[in-house]
């Protein structure tokens, strides 16, 4: 099988199904390995992306064979460890209860003959000692900083007007004032718009990067005749400015959530890579040019294929003066896997999950097929 320089093994993409007996013209192609072991002991350096793949070939077809719904797939219970995987081959499920055992993984008889498989549910701790959907090493400075400023936000978004005097840059502890409506927010990050992210296939501007530069707090509101708001500078990443723009802290990240397929036909374009590379592998971050309003959500997976390039034929036919100048175009080759962790309206971020070829700006990221 071919790789890529050490970026991983390439692992083609399969459906996913959104809901036990949803999407049931391909359920063939969710298939357990052939090696797939009786049971799997959850410990705490596992991912569900990885215990999935213990057993299936197509992570993303987890929720499959643990019958889930469309809402489970949303808000699933957490996995723990300590707890057992059991794979009862003779029904071609994954449960927390061993084959035969009855009932269903959370204790719950069947419905209408359906066995209901799902995780147990475990309140104490609320999920901090569960095993996450992913490694977070990579991801967490994506899921805590702003990244992208959509083109709408620009024209609403308070602003630093002015600093303390003496003060061209600042820092921790500095005191600012900061012009806008803050709609009854306190706490803000602090941001550069950067780099246009430019859609590959209309040109049009949907949003800039955000350069990350820190925290702020308010401390006295704008009284009647005072055009400013105070605001101190909690935190500070980079030396902020005037000019620089504010944004409320984004809502906590989701961790527990189920890879699986779009709810509809996705077609999207890689926007950018982050890791000031051209070229993206395994565990790398890229952005995509479609989001929220396109049917994506956190825990989508999509396949990447690299653009099909459009080439010279040199096997046509000569002409009197020559080869014609007939150009063809090349098929999208698939190249890996994309896993989407954070979503906004126009944009997302995926987390390249395995690949077998180098992703570059412009490939192709599309529902599995």
């Amino acid at each position: 099988m071919k790789n890529f320089s050490t970026v991983g093994v390439r692992t083609a993409v399969s459906a996913l199904f959104a809901g036990l007996l949803a999407f049931s013209a391909q359920a063939a192609t969710c298939t357990f390995r052939a090696n797939a072991p009786d049971q799997h002991l959850v410990v705490k350096r596992d991912t569900l992306w990885d215990i999935a793949g213990t057993f299936l070939e197509h992570p993303w077809c987890w929720p499959q064979v643990w019958g889930m719904n469309r809402e489970e797939i949303r808000n699933p219970h957490w996995i723990y460890p300590g707890q057992i995987i059991y794979f009862d081959r003779a029904r071609g499920r994954l449960s927390l209860s061993p084959p035969g055992a009855g009932g269903d993984g959370d204790g719950q008889g069947g419905v209408n003959g359906v066995t209901r498989l799902s995780p147990q549910v475990r309140t104490e701790g609320l999920g901090r000692d569960a095993i996450a959907s992913i490694s977070s090493d990579v991801i967490e400075p994506f899921l805590s900083q702003p990244l992208v400023v959509e083109a709408d936000e620009l024209k609403d978004a308070p602003r630093i007007a002015a600093a303390q005097e003496g003060h061209v840059f600042l820092g921790k502890d500095d005191k600012v004032y900061v012009r806008g409506e803050l709609k009854g927010i306190s706490s803000f990050q602090v941001f550069r718009p950067g780099i246009p992210l430019k859609d590959p296939d209309t040109g049009k501007v949907l949003a800039y990067e955000a350069v990350y530069l820190g925290t702020v707090k308010l401390n006295t509101e704008a009284k009647p005749g005072v055009d400013v708001h105070t605001f101190i500078v909690g935190s500070s990443k980079q030396e902020m400015g005037v000019g620089d723009l504010l944004m409320p802290a984004p809502p906590t990240a989701i961790r527990n959530y189920v890879p699986h397929q779009p709810d509809r036909q996705v077609d999207a374009r890689v926007l950018g890579i982050y890791s000031g590379v051209s070229y993206a592998g395994q565990n790398m971050v890229v952005s995509v040019n479609r989001g929220a309003l396109d049917g994506l959500d956190v825990g989508t997976v999509l396949q990447l294929y690299n653009l099909g390039k459009t080439v010279p034929d040199r096997t046509a036919d000569k002409g009197m003066f020559g080869m014609r100048n007939t150009m063809i175009k090349l098929p999208d080759e698939q190249s890996g896997t994309l896993l989407i962790f954070r979503v906004f309206k126009h944009i997302s971020y995926g987390l390249i999950m395995q690949v077998t070829e180098p992703v570059q700006v412009g490939d192709v990221a599309r529902s599995p097929e």
